[in-house]
């Protein structure tokens, strides 16, 4: 049933999808190059409420959890598994009080409406993954940029995609240089839970009827554990929250 109705609903969604990226695109150069970053976050931020809940196209579900009172004047390093292109929309809106930044690949900053832009002019990290030292050292002025705005980085700890639902085991290189710039940051643990069936049966049919959930858990504070100590932490943590199902 779920795969059937995607047959017939996927072609709304991606029309939808696709006409908010369009609208977008030139509000956000509009709020950049005229207001500044204020303005442009706020487009961006709008932009991902209508891309989150264009998922009601397809019938699923939107569920957010956060129980704790995380704080805005201290720079975070969220930590989350990654399992579908669908899991950033969702942390970028509900995560927004904490200007949620990203490492992304160089590659995507050019070629797609809104999300490019923002990609290029949002303050996140575009590294080139065949070149090593262009990464760090755009990673190190992402944590120079959270360190003066208190602002935060959502890193996917896996490095790919878990298509299947199954965590990959978190790797440690790219929260461990943030530490090293923001050492004061603290690490949050978000478990994003089926997404990854969205995409199931590929880019057609999307499938429908998913409950998609996206749970923020205790925050880990450094004291005086190593990066590997508190990478291993959140993944042990998101691992139990997704084991639940």
């Amino acid at each position: 049933m779920k795969k059937l109705f995607g047959y017939i609903l996927t072609p709304i969604f991606y029309v939808v999808f696709g006409l908010f990226l369009a609208l977008f695109h030139p509000v956000q150069w509009l709020c950049y190059k005229v207001f500044g970053y204020s303005a442009h976050k706020w487009s961006v931020d709008v932009l991902n409420f209508f891309l989150t809940y264009s998922q009601l196209t397809l019938l699923n579900s939107i569920s957010f959890k956060n129980t704790y009172q995380l704080p805005k004047d201290r720079p975070i390093i969220f930590v989350a598994n990654h399992q579908s292109m669908y899991d950033i929309p969702s942390l970028i809106w509900f995560l927004r009080k904490h200007h949620p930044k990203f490492i992304s690949k160089i590659e995507l900053t050019k070629g797609i409406p809104s999300i490019s832009f923002n990609l290029k002019y949002g303050g996140g990290a575009n590294i080139d993954r065949k070149d090593s030292k262009q990464a760090i050292g755009e990673i190190i002025k992402l944590g120079l940029r959270m360190k003066e705005h208190n602002w935060s980085t959502v890193i996917f700890a896996e490095g790919t995609r878990a298509k299947d639902g199954k965590m990959k085991p978190f790797q440690v290189g790219g929260i461990a240089t943030l530490l090293k710039i923001v050492p004061n940051a603290l690490l949050v643990p978000v478990a994003i839970e089926n997404s990854w069936k969205i995409v199931r049966y590929g880019s057609y049919p999307l499938s429908t009827l998913q409950p998609l959930k996206w749970t923020v858990l205790a925050p880990i504070e450094r004291a005086e554990k190593s990066a590997e100590e508190l990478v291993l932490e959140a993944e042990n943590a998101i691992k139990q929250q997704i084991d639940q199902q």
